[in-house]
């Protein structure tokens, strides 16, 4: 519950002799590696120094045509070329200095697991089940996470919203969609579990929070329950409009009656939720307005996302068996 609160330089010259030199070497490690290795198979494609293999291709098609239910020709077409981008896009996180944790992606894997309304444990038995190992699904998170970081942090500066376009859309929107906002106060409860912990004691610590939120019914009155529990904090948010809020938990906040907790999630202090203690209704028209220039940021950022990766292809060596 902690990402909430707490949700340039252009790419190196590859002069003519370089791009020879690397591409003889990229031709080179083809010929000289294995047809097969042990559990990996065959090499396919080599971006720069990064060798994709049929294994690694099969499973991502695998997991294209579970997910967006596409044939086998068009999934594994797909998949290499999602693979080929991927290994650009970390490599130039890398570059720029952009990592991501552990923690983020078992995070965006336990979303996508909430939005199929799934545990993370049964959502990686379901792709198992279906041929694909769970580790796919997170590669995919990871190179997304580490790819949206740097975009941002390579173009943040450089998106802008035209005032004209936002009051544009506004006009377009019926009246009772754009002249009230939802208002959230909240609070963050924390169940702290010490890295070092054992599973035995992360479990216990999960019980724990259930059994909190079970029992929670007022902020007002939360020293009660809290009480019972140690190592348990309680600390403000504060009042947020519901535009500033993740998708995932504002849907999570909009289903809450005040006075109770949203699910436990699991970061890296503990088991984290947020208190509902109270919500209204306001006479403005902010929240559409906000939600309106993260839209048009969105599609600007996505432009400029497509023509960074553009040119990362274009200077790149890529090799294909």
């Amino acid at each position: 519950m902690s990402g909430p609160f707490n949700c340039d330089r252009t790419a190196g010259r590859i002069y003519m002799r370089t791009k020879i030199a690397t591409l003889a070497l990229g031709i080179f490690c083809l010929m000289a590696l294995p047809a097969e290795t042990s559990a990996q198979g065959a090499i396919e494609v080599i971006v720069n120094d990064k060798a994709i293999t049929s294994f690694d291709i099969s499973q991502r098609a695998k997991l294209i045509r579970l997910t967006q239910r596409k044939s086998n020709a068009v999934s594994r077409r797909e998949a290499e070329q999602e693979l080929i981008d991927e290994a650009l896009q970390l490599a130039e996180a890398e570059r720029i200095g952009v990592s991501v944790s552990d923690a983020e992606v078992n995070n965006a894997f336990a979303n996508i697991a909430r939005g199929v309304k799934l545990t993370p444990a049964n959502l990686s038995k379901a792709l198992r089940q279906n041929g694909v190992n769970p580790q796919t699904l997170r590669d995919r998170l990871k190179a997304q996470l580490a790819w949206s970081q740097t975009v941002r942090r390579r173009f943040q500066a450089q998106v802008d919203v035209n005032e004209n376009d936002i009051i544009a859309a506004l006009r377009e929107m019926e009246d009772e969609d754009k002249n009230t906002s939802v208002e959230y106060d909240l609070r963050q409860v924390i169940v702290v579990v010490p890295k070092s912990s054992s599973n035995s004691f992360r479990n216990q610590r999960l019980r724990d929070s259930n059994a909190i939120r079970a029992n929670f019914n007022s902020c007002e009155a939360a020293g009660a329950v809290l009480g019972q529990y140690k190592e348990v904090v309680m600390r403000p948010v504060g009042r947020r409009l519901e535009t500033e809020l993740p998708g995932v938990m504002r849907e999570a906040l909009a289903k809450l009656e005040p006075g109770n907790l949203t699910k436990p999630e699991q970061t890296e202090r503990g088991y984290e939720m947020l208190a509902l203690c109270g919500k209204r209704e306001i006479a403005s028209d902010m929240a559409a307005r906000t939600e309106i220039e993260n839209n048009l940021r969105a599609k600007e950022g996505e432009q400029m996302s497509r023509r960074y990766l553009m040119t990362l292809r274009r200077t790149a060596t890529i090799v294909e068996r």
